[in-house]
């Protein structure tokens, strides 16, 4: 301290101060050594942004050195002091402790970092501007500011000007800048000083089309894929699209839409099946797609049976012209985002993902991962939804998951073949895989696909990405809405 502010500056802190900021709290006192030497250092408190006046001067909000304000069970982390040797400065160092405490921040579930924060070029110029339009022109990049400007490019922002922060700083004409950084992942109701976990796990079943016996042996292997993905402690699982179409084998004899009506009959039961299955075995389940049919009219129906018993439905919106031509389907008119404990979700089903209209619609609305079942004859078919699902990852900022069937089923009109290759795909960027490919499974071949996907990164990129997809529309040039 005595080299970072110089001997006469009164900053200097005694030996007793920092004993007292370690023992009140040792996780907030931070600092980087150099073999073995200590050159830089950030000292800290929490505070309860309820009961302390953040708008006071420095020395009282930490209470002359006394601390008094520190609340292990306060909401903000507040910045005491930060300063670098000046024989190490240049190093980055200081931005090193700035994200250490962003880290400590996001561990502890603190909603925020707050610190004032010297101005202290501005004496060169308080003859021709205010403080405001001072930190504006900093802002903008126009006059540098050795303090200011350092902490708008580590993602603080000016909340507030404070006047006689410091009484001595003559350089910032006693002013300074009440400076926020707000912590994205701050969970309000988490009941401990720990982030909430946002790593959700994903399992796909890729199904192998085949002939069912009865409705019973149907269901033994829809339970089979449940015990066997819900062991490995999957938060979601995903069944493609029609994946109960075997059973639609006795009625092979009746026209086509006929037939499908008949599988209609047996959703209710295969859905109250799934309720169970999801909540004996505590996972979510989208229940591929099936057909229902509401006064009189055909829907391709999916289901997300939750966990703890509740139920919520997507009608198929895009009806392929296959649907129309041998079943007469028509398409549903909601679009929702569904709250699971897991994150908010949209389901689209196959066709549904070619239309990013409706995907965009959900980003609006808060979803974080998108489920798509689907159901492909053939590579191209398949080929369409993948590379529609990868873009509506990229341009949502959230995580697509795709699952299809696979294999032949020769006794039921309309489903004879399939091709499949599951997959969950993510945005463009460098928390992510480079191509943008969490995890895909292998083509045509019955498996489970396993994959874990991290919202923290989701709202990081949100926030700090390369691009930022979702904030950068020109709003004032087009939109997308829901017209019913």
């Amino acid at each position: 301290m005595e080299k970072a502010y110089g001997n006469d500056s009164g900053q200097v802190w005694t030996r007793e101060n920092i004993e007292d900021l370690i023992g009140l709290f040792p996780e907030g006192q931070l600092c980087v050594e150099v073999n073995g030497r200590v050159v830089a250092c950030a000292l800290s408190l929490i505070i309860d942004s309820k009961k302390t006046n953040i708008y006071k001067k420095y020395y009282e909000i930490i209470d002359g050195g006394k601390f008094s304000t520190h609340d292990y069970d306060g909401d903000t982390l507040y910045g005491i002091e930060v300063f670098v040797h000046p024989d190490f400065r240049s190093l980055r160092l200081g931005r090193r402790l700035y994200d250490a405490r962003k880290e400590l921040c996001e561990e502890m579930n603190l909603k925020s970092i707050v610190a004032g924060g010297r101005i202290p070029n501005y004496h060169n110029y308080a003859d021709k501007m205010t403080p405001r339009t001072y930190i504006e022109k900093v802002k903008r990049k126009e006059i540098y500011d050795p303090t200011l400007t350092f902490q708008l490019s580590n993602d603080f922002h000016v909340s507030k000007i404070l006047k006689n922060y410091l009484p001595e700083d003559k350089e910032s004409n006693e002013f300074a800048t009440l400076l926020v950084w707000d912590n994205i992942y701050y969970e309000p109701d988490a009941k401990s000083n720990s982030a909430t976990r946002q790593t959700i796990r994903l399992g796909l079943v890729q199904w192998q089309m085949r002939a069912f016996k009865d409705i019973e042996e149907f269901y033994d292997q829809v339970e089979f894929f449940v015990d066997t993905v819900s062991d490995y402690g999957t938060d979601f699982i995903m069944f493609p699209e029609f994946f109960n179409t075997p059973l639609m084998s006795p009625y092979n004899d009746l026209p086509e839409r006929a037939a499908m009506e008949k599988l209609a009959d047996l959703t209710d039961e295969i859905i109250d099946k799934m309720q169970q299955l999801a909540v004996s075995y505590n996972v979510n389940i989208i229940a591929g797609s099936m057909p229902i049919v509401e006064y009189k009219k055909l829907y391709n129906a999916s289901y997300l049976c939750h966990r703890n018993g509740k139920l919520d439905v997507h009608k198929k919106i895009h009806i392929t012209p296959n649907e129309l031509k041998y079943y007469g389907m028509v398409g549903g008119n909601e679009i929702n985002v569904f709250d699971t404990d897991c994150g908010k979700v949209g389901l689209l089903i196959c066709y549904d993902v070619e239309f990013p209209e409706v995907s965009r619609i959900m980003a609006d609305q808060g979803m974080q991962m998108l489920f798509v079942p689907f159901m492909t004859d053939t590579q191209n078919g398949y080929m369409r939804v993948r590379a529609c699902a990868q873009a509506r990852a990229i341009e949502n900022e959230c995580y697509v998951a795709i699952a299809g069937c696979v294999g032949n089923l020769p006794r039921v009109n309309n489903m004879d073949i399939q091709y499949s290759q599951s997959a969950v795909f993510t945005p463009s960027d460098f928390a992510f895989p480079n191509n943008g490919i969490k995890a895909e499974a292998t083509p045509n071949t019955e498996m489970v696909l396993i994959a874990d996907v991290d919202l923290y990164a989701l709202r990081d990129l949100h926030e700090y990405g390369t691009v930022k997809i979702l904030k950068d529309r020109r709003k004032d040039l087009y939109q997308v809405k829901v017209l019913k």
